[in-house]
């Protein structure tokens, strides 16, 4: 059964939730239509579920217990994939952070705009006046949200903290915002809400330089002795709350951040955005800090997983996606929510702290079965954990459909009627049936971004172009991760090589020329 037909059904027969618990006895409801014409089907007020997609960061396929970790045990995260569709090749676009979330929120490809890892001072990656999901959504009269981690970049040149911060969010389609303008290895060490760095003090400005040492607060380099925990050169400039961080800062003492009440912070910024709209449509982008470095866990999820720190902060994420599942739930509206579990890109363990989480790893694998990690052309470094919730619509089920977090843009408008502009997420393709369980055949083709090249899917075949530089970057020689970066063309067959040992490339020339034309066709003129 298509999509059209099943919510025209389902609509029918009084069993789909058109807002909170007061929807209209009756909707209007148009005749039966083909999947392609489905937008037409219903009218734009009865089918408006909630969004909540929460976003994990540097979390591996293996990481959670229902995807085969050993070493921590995730019982909120098992019971979505329980109850839920729980994908198993399904892949953020990027496998570094910010050209995966530059594709959450555009639909399209973070090489599009030169997408990369961004200093904690870089301005807005995203154009004001370009499309964008929360754009999109308020389209549908949804109220939206990001909480937590950004580092998209802020501004439009160089930032003055003191004053009001933007563009940001709230100009490319977000009602309200409060993040870390970067990650938690960066400075500023504040938290932004909307455009205003949250408690500064206008006697003690607060200033930021990637370019040179400002201030006198003592650096990793000059007081090791202050430090909770070693890290290398890069993470070695200002110390805040006993770590040292990229990048200098002076000044602003009162809006320092505690890392270890991220938790609490987030989760109640999260909760108070839920229980304000509960009324409405919402998005909400929950856009975790964990399990990035530094990983700084609440004493009360510390020793939790016998992992050290790294694992305690994979417990610490499950507590928090908890608590917002219980909020949907208290607050009636479950079974009007979609809420997607995924992660930003694929593991890494040693990430510039000296944590011990190589050495307290023990069996445990973030990888899962697949080879590399986050930085990687390889598979885990784009395959991550992805789950879809959403009571009395999506049935529990396993898919190895594949899926990229690109096509929610696209399947959201989809789901909503929303016609999309020409040049609208370019990258986007309507995978609904796919992400809400309909069937198991996802996309035919997904190009994946990785440090130094990038690889494409067609089914179980993919293609890993060649490396076009001189020599890796200093910062990444360090990370003991399979980048995947070699000189000559790679091709795999997941179906028979899951870990992607044997290169086929010499063997099937056919199929490397194919798919490299494939490849630079997409990347010059996108999927459609």
């Amino acid at each position: 059964m298509n999509l059209a037909r099943h919510l025209w059904l389902t609509l029918a027969t009084g069993l789909l939730l058109g807002g909170c618990n007061d929807a209209p006895k009756a909707a209007k409801i148009s005749a039966p239509a083909t999947d392609t014409d489905a937008q037409a089907v219903i009218e734009p007020k009865s089918l408006k579920p909630n969004l909540v997609i929460i976003y994990a960061d540097d979390l591996g396929y293996g990481d959670i217990s229902s995807y085969g970790a050993t070493g921590v045990s995730t019982p909120n995260i098992d019971a979505l994939a329980a109850k839920g569709l729980k994908l198993t090749d399904s892949h953020a676009s990027a496998a570094t952070c910010t050209p995966s979330r530059y594709s959450l929120l555009t639909g399209e490809h973070g090489f599009r705009s030169n997408a990369a890892i961004l200093p904690g001072d870089a301005p807005l990656l995203i154009n004001p006046e370009q499309a964008t999901l929360p754009k999109l959504l308020k389209k549908a009269g949804y109220a939206t949200a990001v909480i937590g981690k950004w580092h998209l970049g802020l501004g439009y040149g160089e930032v003055d903290w003191n004053q009001a911060v933007k563009p940001g969010p709230l100009e490319i389609g977000f009602d309200y915002s409060f993040l870390l303008p970067a990650t938690g290895d960066r400075v500023p060490t504040v938290f932004l809400e909307n455009h205003h760095v949250l408690n500064l003090d206008s006697a003690d400005p607060l200033s930021v330089s990637y370019k040179e040492n400002i201030g006198n607060l003592p650096t990793g380099l000059s007081h090791p002795e202050m430090l909770r925990v070693n890290a290398d050169p890069q993470h070695s400039n200002t110390i805040v709350n006993g770590v040292s961080r990229i990048g200098s800062m002076d000044g602003g003492e009162s809006a320092y951040w505690v890392d270890e009440d991220f938790p609490d912070v987030f989760t109640a910024k999260a909760v108070d955005f839920i229980r304000q709209h509960k009324d409405q449509p919402f998005f909400l982008f929950h856009s975790m800090h964990d399990i990035h470095v530094p990983r700084l866990p609440h004493k009360r999820f510390q020793g939790k997983s016998g992992m050290g720190p790294r694992g305690d902060a994979i417990v610490q994420l499950d507590w928090m996606t908890g608590q917002i599942v219980k909020e949907l739930e208290a607050q009636g509206i479950a079974d009007n929510t979609i809420l997607i579990f995924t992660s930003d890109n694929g593991p890494v363990l040693d990430d510039g702290y000296y944590d011990k989480a190589v050495e307290m790893l023990g069996e445990h694998k973030p990888s899962g079965p697949f080879r590399g990690g986050k930085y990687s052309a390889y598979e885990a470094g784009t395959r991550v954990p992805a789950i879809v919730y959403w009571p009395g619509h999506v049935q529990p089920k396993e898919s190895a459909a594949l899926t990229s977090q690109i096509d929610i843009y696209a399947s959201m408008a989809k789901l909503l009627g929303l016609a999309l502009a020409e040049g609208e997420a370019m990258d986007s393709l309507p995978q609904l049936d796919a992400w809400l369980g309909n069937t198991d055949t996802g996309r035919e083709f997904l190009v994946k971004e990785s440090v130094g090249t990038v690889s494409l899917r067609q089914g179980n075949w993919k293609y890993i172009r060649p490396f076009l530089g001189e020599d890796l970057p200093a910062w990444l020689k360090n990370k003991e991760i399979e980048v995947g970066l070699q000189k000559s063309e790679q091709l795999y067959n997941l179906s028979m090589d899951i870990a992607e040992q044997e290169n086929l490339a010499t063997s099937n020339i056919d199929k490397v020329v194919a798919m490299k034309h494939k490849l630079h066709q997409i990347m010059e003129s996108g999927y459609r």
